[in-house]
């Protein structure tokens, strides 16, 4: 026996209806043919990705931008009191 796809429109089709909560998942699955538990697999997937829907990708994106130049300016400071130290423990630096 071969399995079903179902595509991403109807999988949420049927993951909002149980959401909804008018019908009973029993209800939802025996109109849509699909096994109950796999309507309850579907609302949860639904509501576990809800919040992300609605957040703000660009907002991350630019925290996450300014923590890396952050930590690459530091990184960088780093190396130049280390290459001083050098230049100074070596004598190359004779001002």
């Amino acid at each position: 026996m071969q399995r079903k796809k179902h595509s991403a429109e109807f999988k949420a089709k049927i993951a909002l209806e149980a959401a909804k909560g008018l019908k009973t998942i029993n209800e939802i699955a025996g109109e849509a043919e699909v096994h109950p538990t796999q309507v309850t697999l579907w609302k949860k997937q639904l509501l576990d990705e809800m919040p992300s829907l609605f957040a703000s990708g660009r907002g991350q994106q630019e925290k996450k931008e300014e923590d890396l130049t952050g930590a690459l300016y530091q990184q960088i400071g780093q190396l130049k009191v280390e290459l001083d130290w050098m230049k100074k423990k070596s004598g190359l630096s004779r001002s």
